[in-house]
C-alpha cells in the first residue's frame, strides 16, 4: 500500500511538473536574399559574427534549400507548411489565401496554443524597397500585433545608384547605395529595434515573434562603416571555366551580366555593397541575441535564422535569384534550442524550409499541424548525424518562356530538369563537383545516378 501511494505521488508530482513547464517561445529571424556567404558558411572575406555565435550556439544546417527561389513563393511556402504546389503560388503578386483560405499559418498555430504572436518587417512577401513600411502582402490573420518600420535607406531611395539604368525597379537591379552614419537610422536596425521591445513587453508568457529584416535585398543599402569593412581591391569575382557554360541547358541561364552591359569594376562595386548590407544586417542579429539574453529567455526560446532563397553573385554569369543552381537555392539555416544535445554542431544532411513549420511545432511540443508538408528536423537538431533519407526539392517557373524547372538535391547530387527533360536536364557531383562545373546529364557513366536521381525528383 505504502509502495502504491509513493508510486501514486511520484507520479502526481511529474505530471504537475510537466503541466507547469514553461512553454518555449520562439524567435524566427528572416533575412531576404541572403545567399550563403557567410563567415560561418566558410566565405574567406564577409564578416558576420553575431550569425557566426549563433550558428556555433546551435545546429547549423550547411545543405539547406528552399522550394522556390522567389521571395513570396519561398515565403507563402514555409509559413503554410505546404510546397508551392500546394500554395499555387509562383509569382510576387499571389496572396496564398486565394487558393488556401482556411489554411493555418505557423503563427496561427501557435496562436491557438496560446501564444502571443506578432511580425516585425518583412514575413510575407513586400514589394522591395517600394512597400517598405507598409503591411505589404501581409497575413492579418497570422498576428496579435504587427509593426512595419521604415529607416533612411528608405528616405533616402532617390540618391540610390542603379547599374541598370534602363530597370525602373530597384528591386530588381544591382543598385546600391553608401550611407553617412553607423546604420542604426536603417530600417533593419529599426526594425531590430521594434523587434527587441516586443520582448521587454511579452517575454514574460509564450511569444512566437517573427523578425523580418529587408537585407541584402537590392538595393542593397549600409552604412559607411560596414563599406569599409570591404575595400574593393579585396572583392573576387568567380573565376570560372567558361567553357562549362555550353554544357548547360539555356533555361538554366537567364540573368547575365551582358544583359546589363557591366564591367568587372561595376559588378565588383555592386558585390561590395551586398557584402555591406550582409554585416549591417548581421549586427542587427547580434542585438537580437543580445537582448534575448539579458532578458533571461535564453533557456526557452528557440532562435531559428533563415533567409527566404539565395541568391547568385556571378556564378555561372549570373545574377540576382530565380535560379535551380547551389548560389540560389541553398539558404543558410540555424537553429537553436536550448534543450537540444546537437548544439554547437552542424549538418550535412538535405533539408528544406518546408521543413519549418513541423520542426517548430515539435519543439515547442505542440500537436503535428494538419496538412503540413514538411519534415521536423528534430532527429537532427538532436544528432546532426542522424540518418536522413529525405532529398529537397526546389522548382521555378519562367512565365515568359513557358518553362518549369525542378531540381532535387540529395548529400551528393543536384538533379535538374526543365520541362520534364524537354529543354535540359542537369546533374552535378556535389562532392567533387561543388561549383557546378560538369554537367553530368549526358555522361554515359552516369546513366544510373541520372535514373536514380530522376526517380527522386518524382
Amino acid at each position: 500500500m505504502r509502495s502504491l501511494l509513493l508510486t501514486a505521488s511520484l507520479l502526481l508530482f511529474t505530471s504537475l511538473a510537466y503541466a507547469e513547464a514553461p512553454k518555449k517561445n520562439v524567435l524566427l529571424i528572416i533575412s531576404d536574399d541572403l545567399t550563403c556567404a557567410l563567415g560561418c558558411y566558410g566565405h574567406p572575406l564577409v564578416k558576420s559574427p553575431n550569425i557566426d555565435a549563433l550558428a556555433a550556439r546551435g545546429v547549423r544546417f550547411d545543405h539547406a534549400y528552399c522550394q522556390y527561389p522567389l521571395c513570396n513563393p519561398s515565403r507563402c511556402s514555409f509559413m503554410t507548411g505546404r510546397r508551392p504546389d500546394t500554395t499555387g503560388v509562383q509569382d510576387n503578386g499571389i496572396n496564398f489565401r486565394k487558393n488556401l483560405p482556411d489554411v493555418d499559418t505557423i503563427p496561427q498555430h501557435f496562436q491557438k496554443s496560446g501564444y502571443f504572436a506578432a511580425r516585425v518587417g518583412k514575413i510575407y512577401h513586400y514589394g522591395v524597397p517600394a512597400q517598405i513600411g507598409t503591411n505589404g502582402l501581409d497575413d492579418g490573420k497570422s498576428w496579435n500585433e504587427v509593426i512595419n518600420p521604415k529607416g533612411r535607406d528608405k528616405d533616402e531611395e532617390a540618391d540610390v545608384i542603379n547599374f541598370n539604368s534602363k530597370n525602373n525597379n530597384l528591386g530588381g537591379s544591382l543598385a546600391w547605395l553608401q550611407t553617412e552614419g553607423d546604420g542604426q537610422d536603417h530600417t533593419d536596425a529599426k526594425i531590430a529595434d521594434a523587434t527587441i521591445g516586443l520582448l521587454e513587453r511579452h517575454g514574460d508568457k509564450p511569444f512566437f515573434i517573427a523578425c523580418g529584416f529587408f537585407r541584402p535585398h537590392v538595393p542593397c543599402i549600409a552604412s559607411r562603416n560596414y563599406f569599409d569593412w570591404y575595400p574593393l581591391d579585396q572583392i573576387r569575382l568567380p573565376q570560372e571555366p567558361p567553357e562549362h557554360l555550353a554544357l548547360i541547358p539555356a533555361p538554366a541561364l537567364t540573368v547575365r551580366p551582358p544583359n546589363y552591359g557591366l564591367n568587372d569594376e561595376k559588378l565588383k562595386i555592386f558585390t561590395r555593397a551586398y557584402f555591406a548590407s550582409t554585416s549591417l544586417m548581421d549586427a542587427q542579429v547580434g542585438r537580437l541575441t543580445a537582448a534575448i539574453d539579458r532578458l533571461k529567455l535564453s533557456d526557452n526560446t528557440v532562435i531559428v535564422f533563415i533567409s527566404d532563397h539565395g541568391w547568385n553573385l556571378g556564378e555561372h554569369g549570373q545574377w540576382q535569384k530565380q535560379l535551380l543552381f547551389e548560389e540560389s537555392a541553398r539558404v543558410p539555416m540555424i537553429i537553436y534550442d536550448p534543450s537540444a544535445k546537437g548544439n554547437g554542431k552542424f549538418s550535412t544532411r538535405p533539408v528544406e524550409l518546408v521543413d519549418l513549420y513541423a520542426t517548430l511545432a515539435d519543439l515547442a511540443g505542440l500537436p503535428a499541424p494538419v496538412g503540413v508538408e514538411g519534415k521536423s528536423l528534430r532527429p537532427l537538431i538532436q544528432d546532426p548525424s542522424a540518418v536522413w533519407d529525405t532529398p529537397a526539392h526546389t522548382q521555378v517557373f519562367r512565365p515568359g518562356m513557358k518553362i518549369t524547372g525542378r531540381s532535387v538535391r540529395t548529400e551528393k547530387y543536384r538533379y535538374t530538369e526543365w520541362n520534364k527533360g524537354e529543354k535540359g536536364i542537369e546533374l552535378y557531383d556535389q562532392e567533387n563537383d561543388p561549383k557546378e562545373y560538369k554537367n553530368l546529364a549526358n555522361d554515359p557513366k552516369s546513366k544510373e545516378i541520372a535514373a536514380k536521381m530522376k526517380a527522386l525528383l518524382g
